[in-house]
């Protein structure tokens, strides 16, 4: 199978953007039902070149009901003039043959947690993460249920499919990112993506941990040289890394039984990393996942991508990988074909490519190429 992700601008307004999506040979579109801030160019949109979504926001309608007495309530889209974007965009896709998966993205959100400051990743140098949203707080996991049920419910999606659904960490921050210089290493990277928000310094206590000394301990990997973040942490390593998985699977386990009680038997995808220490919009996974298909990132090298696809075929459900089709990948339908190819024999069922809107006619015509390959 074959999907292609999109935005609801990319075809409300363009009578031709279902016809065009359809010439790709895919499957399927993932339409955004929630995201997050992003400036987006639209090539082909007969009324714009450009679009700027200034803050997180949801698609499907924003009822008044369904949110009354939530601390978090999503923005809406005022850079979009129709009342139900998501629904709009959807029914034209499905009317040109095209299912609609409803791409959700749950705790990546500037907007509520500038807004909420209690409520975000805080690093152990108490540095506020503010686009990410901790599951660790209840007010946090009511949001994300609350959407998903509106998702569903108000959106009547196809297939679901849940990205974030976890804590974000340090990367996919903000905007003009200057931290690259810094040269930290993945293992780095993973300690500066721990949280000890108020939440997650309860749940640290309640285990039976030191809080300050778990706190000590990232600090100094993160200003030393650790192999990994087994060696930083030392023997706290194993209980602070079930506390972490075991949060991402609370606010999963919560989400999917929400979805499949507004809709049994719902298709549920879900972005997802094997590895234990993954925070972001790829957030960790254990084994035995229930859910239809694991989604696993492949931006990276090939080598690193194949990898991380074998390590999530082994958690049992069917796997995806989630390709992109735009820089700093060449504009090549033999270099994507290339990918998918490898991809499949590394575990893939299902190639989900990035990305259907924002790609350049010689980029669509590759992707089309590598679909019908």
């Amino acid at each position: 199978m074959n999907v292609i992700y999109a935005y609801p601008w990319d075809i409300v307004g363009d009578p031709g953007a279902a016809a065009r999506l359809k010439a790709l040979g895919v499957d399927a579109v993932a339409l955004a039902a929630s995201y997050h801030t992003t400036r987006a160019a639209t090539p082909f949109h007969p009324a714009h070149r450009l679009v700027d979504a200034r803050h997180a926001a949801c698609y499907v309608p924003v009822r008044e009901e369904a949110w009354k007495g939530s601390r978090l309530v999503p923005g809406t889209p005022s850079w979009m003039d129709s009342p139900d974007p998501f629904g709009e965009a959807r029914d034209a896709l499905r009317a040109a043959g095209l299912p609609v998966q409803a791409w959700t993205v749950l705790t990546h959100n500037t907007r509520l947690g500038s807004a909420n400051p209690d409520l975000v990743v805080t690093n152990a140098f108490g540095e506020l993460y503010p686009y990410a949203l901790c599951p660790a707080a209840a007010d946090v996991r009511d949001y994300c249920r609350t959407l998903v049920h509106e998702v569903v419910e108000a959106g009547d999606p196809d297939a679901l499919i849940l990205e974030a659904c976890g804590a974000l960490g340090f990367r996919h921050g903000g905007h003009h990112e200057k931290t690259d210089g810094a040269d930290w290493s993945p293992a780095q990277i993973a300690l500066l993506s721990l949280c000890f928000c108020a939440a997650c310094a309860r749940r640290y206590e309640a285990a039976g941990l030191d809080v300050a000394e778990v706190r000590a301990r990232v600090r100094a990997g993160v200003d030393g040289a650790p192999g990994s973040v087994e060696d930083a942490l030392g023997d706290l390593a194993g209980a602070l890394r079930d506390l972490r998985t075991g949060l991402a699977g609370e606010l999963r386990d919560l989400l999917l039984a929400e979805a499949r009680a507004v809709r049994p038997g719902l298709r549920i995808a879900l972005h997802a990393s094997a590895d234990p220490w993954a925070t972001g919009p790829f957030a960790t996974v254990p084994e035995g996942v229930d859910v239809d298909l694991l989604v696993g990132n492949c931006w990276n090298s090939p080598e690193v991508d194949e990898a991380g696809l074998r390590a999530l075929s082994r958690l049992g459900p069917r796997v995806g990988a989630y390709v992109l089709a735009l820089p700093p990948r060449p504009a090549d339908g033999a270099a994507l074909s290339f990918l998918a190819e490898a991809y499949t024999a590394a575990g893939a069922a299902e190639i989900h490519w990035y990305h259907g809107g924002l790609a350049s006619a010689a980029r669509l015509r590759a992707v089309t190429e590598a679909v019908r390959r």
